[in-house]
């Protein structure tokens, strides 16, 4: 008879508290971007800094977010 598999979920507070800071990040960014709305197209926020930091959020924070392994103690 075959042995039942457990899943463990291989993420800790660690990961979720990088994914909760990479969602700011990134909404921050999009709000950013939203600023060139009523300041027109030539904002400094919305075309130079909103994209930073989209990327920033996307790119590091996200991943690192997946990526990050914490010390487990079972294993």
């Amino acid at each position: 008879m075959a042995s039942k598999v457990q899943w463990n979920n291989p993420w800790t507070k660690a990961n979720y508290a990088y994914l909760g800071v990479g969602i700011v990040v990134i909404l921050v960014g999009y709000a950013l971007m939203m600023t060139g709305i009523g300041g027109g197209w030539d904002n400094v926020l919305a075309v130079d800094v909103a994209p930073v930091v989209l990327v920033i959020g996307f790119c590091v924070v996200i991943p690192w977010a997946i990526m990050a392994s914490g010390s487990s103690k079972d294993a």
